[in-house]
């Protein structure tokens, strides 16, 4: 696999920050011409450094006013490949982890209240086959944000 320069660590430092950001003001802004930023940023698609681009939706504006992290336990962690297409199902889980620890999965949710994500725990998430337990934590505020640094060699 190619290895990524100081050149495109600049370019992905600069577009992580605003991705609506012109070619022209990237290529400006490192010195080079913009067919080399869209050369570089084209490589860097293909090596799945850059592995996709779009904007931030801002869920409270759409009516989603509760946010929820919700650890789910498993009856064997090996149920993960089956449970993972049935959280796919609901539109409201945003992302799924298969992690360490007390919990076999850790899942992301918005719901529009309380009352909403009460259906969606109780009606659609513990209904999953194999899920034997969940615990809610709910986030009264996101602080931040961001991307992963880009950090030179």
């Amino acid at each position: 696999m190619e290895k990524i320069d100081r050149l495109d660590r600049k370019i992905l430092e600069i577009i992580s920050q605003n991705a609506r950001i012109p070619f022209k003001d990237v290529a400006e802004e490192c010195g080079v011409s913009r067919a080399a930023i869209h050369q570089r940023i084209q490589k860097m698609i293909e090596m799945k450094v850059i592995v996709g681009s779009g904007y931030h939706v801002n869920s409270k504006v759409l009516g989603y006013n509760t946010c929820t992290y919700i650890g789910v336990k498993l009856e064997r962690g090996s149920m993960y490949k089956e449970v993972v297409p049935e959280f796919e199902k609901i539109p409201e889980v945003v992302e799924c982890h298969f992690t360490t620890g007390p919990y076999t999965m850790l899942i992301k949710l918005f719901a529009k209240d309380n009352e909403h994500f009460m259906e969606l725990l109780n009606g659609r998430i513990q209904e999953i086959p194999g899920v034997i337990s969940t615990e809610t934590l709910i986030s009264l505020r996101q602080s931040f944000k961001r991307e992963i640094p880009v950090l030179t060699n």
